[in-house]
């Protein structure tokens, strides 16, 4: 092949292709695709399908649970809102904020009822102002979170199982 019958500024590449500098894409000749368009039938031809087209795809996918009822989202709400409540009593204990601050006193007189039945779980005696690990407050959240799921189990235990 000759550079005659090239337009100006077109270069040749080793296998035959066109490159014009104002065209980023090489320009394959016209005799060059008919070998590569019988290429690539004949490996497609080679490759099988994943599943044949006439058998059903089956699914072997875990079951994925029902969404839960108006009742469940609104435990999972009341749960969720207790626990983020204890853990900024969490916090706040483990930083030392003084009650003198409205925010450290709402947390703390909010969350005591919610927090009281597990204070003599490790011989805890509330003191505020003062940095402490408030090992109790940890194990109330892990507790409303676990009483939250067995009501919202509970609630949807009776529910067949597309509804």
């Amino acid at each position: 092949m000759s550079n005659m019958n090239l337009p100006p500024n077109t270069t040749l590449t080793p296998d035959g292709a066109t490159q014009d500098p104002s065209n980023a894409e090489p320009q394959v000749a016209q005799t060059d695709r008919e070998p590569l368009v019988t290429q690539m039938e004949s490996t497609a031809q080679d490759v099988a399908p994943a599943t044949p087209p006439h058998t059903p795809v089956q699914a072997h996918a875990a079951k994925v649970p029902p969404p839960p009822t108006l009742a469940g989202r609104v435990i999972w709400y009341i749960g969720g809102a207790i626990s983020i409540l204890l853990g900024f009593r969490f916090v706040l204990a483990l930083l030392g904020a003084n009650t003198a601050n409205a925010f450290a006193h709402f947390i703390y007189s909010v969350t005591t009822p919610l927090a009281s039945p597990f204070f003599s779980l490790f011989g805890y005696t509330p003191s505020y102002g003062v940095s402490r690990l408030e090992v109790s407050t940890l194990v109330a959240i892990a507790v409303y979170c676990l009483v939250a799921w067995g009501l919202v189990k509970l609630v949807t235990i009776a529910r067949p199982e597309g509804q």
